[in-house]
């Protein structure tokens, strides 16, 4: 992967750099989808036509939801993992969109409960249609997904996706009683990104072997290498809130949200007793305050916090590289690697 260069400070500012790194990671997403351009093309066709409605109100949304969609990084896990396993089919196709069905169902109803009015960049469902037509909205494409796969009789797959969405909830909820103490372990923070991130991309995984009919074993594999990426992507998320490598996005907003993250947890955790009760009274009383934000983020860096993040992380990278060390050697295994370098090297 390449790294983003400060192309045009000078004449360009800020909005210069973002649109370089924007450049740069469209050409590598498009050298990682090459030996699956084709299907993605596909899918894309088949996803619309599986969100489609008799409701012009309905339908109209659905078409606003595919119009925003983001990186595709969901499916790309799907159909690259198939590849590496077998062979991509039309289970393979069905796999991917029960996923993103279900998944954006998630995501409408997510906005709603945190009343938020943007999502990537967009104005979400809710912020235009109001809340009630967003709740529907989700209920409906999380019917289409359970109706795809009973219609088609992809059990296997509907048990791998249901039980994905059961451990995300269960992450959420986690998170939210921990955040009301602040008394997240390491431990816990581990059993909290594994639910909330890690458990969706092992999902996505587990579908895309057991599209070709691959073994137990093969679908194991591919589940718990797709979890080890989900949980270096959320660390690398974390460091992010510490302005590690990243353009364009404001720093704090864990912090300020009262969210216990690894750099945070490690900091607090190796800090005198005076240190660690004075930090957990500003997180819980004043994180509102810019200045409180600033001590915060310079206490975990001069704690270590940042450099034990990233050791962990990178321990899960290589964690999931050996696991796909297991398959025989492709175009898919290649991007598929690629496609994981991507998620720890990216800049937002």
């Amino acid at each position: 992967m390449q790294n983003y260069h400060l192309t045009g400070f000078v004449n360009g500012g800020i909005d210069c750099i973002i649109a370089t790194s924007k450049a740069q990671m469209n050409q590598d997403l498009k050298q990682i989808q090459a030996p699956i351009a084709t299907e993605m093309a596909d899918f894309e066709k088949k996803f619309r036509t599986f969100m489609q409605s008799k409701v012009k109100l309905l339908d109209h949304i659905t078409q606003y939801i595919v119009r925003r969609k983001g990186k595709q990084m969901r499916p790309m896990f799907v159909f690259l993992t198939a590849g590496v396993s077998g062979s991509i089919s039309e289970s393979t196709y069905r796999g991917a969109a029960l996923i993103e069905l279900l998944h954006t169902a998630t995501l409408v109803h997510d906005d709603v409960v945190d009343d938020a009015n943007y999502r990537r960049g967009f104005f979400s469902i809710n912020a235009l249609w109001k809340n009630k037509i967003a709740v529907l909205v989700g209920d409906y494409l999380l019917s289409r997904g359970l109706l795809l796969s009973v219609d088609n009789g992809d059990f296997d797959l509907l048990k791998i996706v249901s039980n994905a969405v059961k451990e995300m909830s269960e992450g959420e909820l986690l998170q939210i009683s921990k955040a009301r103490k602040l008394d997240i372990t390491e431990d816990v923070y581990y059993t909290i990104i594994r639910q909330k991130t890690a458990s969706l991309i092992a999902s996505c995984c587990a579908v895309g072997a057991a599209t070709t009919g691959s073994s137990e074993e093969t679908i194991e594999k591919m589940r718990l290498f797709g979890e080890k990426v989900g949980m270096a992507f959320q660390i690398k998320d974390d460091l992010f809130d510490y302005g590690e490598d990243v353009v364009g996005k404001p720093v704090g907003i864990d912090i300020k949200e009262k969210k216990m993250t690894l750099p945070l947890i490690y900091a607090l955790q190796n800090a005198s007793w005076v240190d660690r009760k004075k930090i957990i009274y500003k997180i819980r009383n004043k994180s509102e305050n810019k200045g409180t934000i600033n001590e915060i983020i310079d206490f975990v860096k001069k704690s270590g916090g940042l450099e034990y993040a990233q050791k962990i992380m990178n321990n899960y990278y290589q964690e999931a590289l050996a696991l796909l060390e297991n398959f025989p050697e492709s175009p898919f295994k290649n991007s598929l690697a690629t496609l994981v370098t991507y998620t720890i090297e990216r800049k937002k």
